[in-house]
Order: structure tokens, then C-alpha cells, then sequence
């Protein structure tokens, strides 16, 4: 079983029933299932179960202390999976991209009508797409090394960064102009630093994410123009 969750960060400050229900009460009756069949749980957790103001990655280890509904709520999920699963997976990732509504998608349809694109540079993570996402769940789920995980594409960058990066390799002349996350004024309090180690996975076996550079590459080329 494989679980999902209300990503909308800026709703879920405003929609705190729905998001516990979806992020923490969904996982529990997930992981209730899936102990009564005999089933593995696979549940895909998120950076913002840390404060974000580190000065180095997180590892699994490191206490969690969420500031934000989102935050708290999928942390609430990973909490009941331990609870009533017997055969879990928890990977945390960050800064998704894939199929869908996306941060590289939206700078490219932005860059259509735009010169100049206004992208925070004071928020640092690990771009990671969905493809390395799903080569990290295909190589654990048929294993029984449950637990805990970090699951990011390696390397570090500013979301203005993966935005240059981003219309670098579409061929795009629009330039990508830094600001603060306080001109940005979003009203979910987002983590300045989301960088995590996949430090489980180098610990437990010899498994690797891609660079985020080499992993948008792969996802621009594959992109329908």
C-alpha cells in the first residue's frame, strides 16, 4: 500500500481538519489495513517535519519539530504508520517534482509570458523528482529493511537556482532575479533550509539518488515542449 496526502501547504493552514484527515487519519487507517492483510506500507513523508533552520542536512535521526499545519500533520501520519503498522516504509523527501502541477513546470509557463521571473534564493533543498523517488520505493519494498528513510537526489541548491537550472536547459532567456522569503510573503512559514541526508540508505545498503542536476536533466529531456 502506498499512501497520499493534502500537499497543499497554504491550505492546510486554513483547512486544519481536512489536512489531519487526509495526512494522519488516512496513514492510520492505511497502516490498521495493511497489518490486518499482512500488507507492507510504503508512506511518503516530507522535509517539513523539521523546523528548517538548520545549518547542516538532517538525517533520520535528528529531532523533528514541525512550524507549519503541513508540518504537523504528516508528521502526525508518520506517528500513527509506526503505531499500527507492522511492515512499514517511511521516506521523507523534498522539493517533488514529476508529473502534474510543478515548481519546474509553473517557472516554465511563467518564462512564456515573463522576462524576468522573482524566485526566492534564501530557501535551500534538494530538487527531487518523482522518477528518483520511485527507483528508491521499487528498490525497498520488496526488502525487509523497515523503517525510517531520507529519500532526496543529492546536491543542494536555492529555489532560484532550480529555477535558473531549470530554463538553462529549456533554452530560455528569462532571467531568474533572488528574493527573500519575506518579499515572497507566503502565509505557510516554509523551512529555510530542507536539506535532508539519506543517511538510512547509506547506512543499510549501497543504494544512491541521483544529482538533482543530472535528475532535471533527465526530466527536461523527457518534458513535452
Amino acid at each position: 500500500m502506498v499512501n497520499t496526502a493534502h500537499t497543499n501547504v497554504d491550505k492546510c493552514e486554513t483547512d486544519g481538519d481536512n489536512a489531519y484527515k487526509i495526512n494522519a487519519i488516512g496513514p492510520r487507517n492505511l497502516s490498521i489495513a495493511a497489518t490486518e492483510t499482512g500488507a507492507k506500507i510504503i508512506h511518503v513523508s516530507t522535509d517539513y517535519v523539521f523546523e528548517g533552520n538548520g545549518t547542516k542536512p538532517y538525517t533520520e535521526f535528528d529531532a523533528t519539530n514541525p512550524v507549519s499545519m503541513y508540518g504537523r500533520t504528516k508528521l502526525a501520519g508518520e506517528n500513527f504508520v509506526k503505531e499500527f503498522a507492522k511492515d512499514y516504509f517511511i521516506i521523507r523527501t523534498a522539493w517533488l517534482y514529476g508529473d502534474g502541477k510543478n515548481f519546474a513546470k509553473t517557472m516554465l509557463t511563467l518564462s512564456e509570458t515573463h522576462d524576468t521571473l522573482r524566485v526566492v534564493n534564501d530557501q535551500i533543498g534538494s530538487p527531487t523528482s518523482a522518477s528518483e523517488l520511485a527507483k528508491a520505493i521499487k528498490f525497498l519494498e520488496p526488502t525487509e529493511n523497515y523503517g525510517l528513510f531520507h529519500g532526496t537526489c543529492e546536491g543542494v541548491c536555492s529555489w532560484a537556482d532550480f529555477a535558473a537550472e531549470v530554463l538553462r536547459l529549456a533554452g530560455k532567456d528569462t532571467v531568474v532575479q533572488g528574493i527573500t522569503t519575506e518579499e515572497y510573503n507566503s502565509p505557510t512559514k516554509r523551512p529555510a533550509y530542507s536539506v535532508l541526508e539519506n543517511y538510512m540508505l547509506k547506512l543499510t545498503s549501497d543504494y544512491m539518488f541521483a544529482d538533482w542536476h543530472d535528475a532535471i536533466k533527465e526530466y527536461m529531456a523527457n518534458l513535452p515542449m
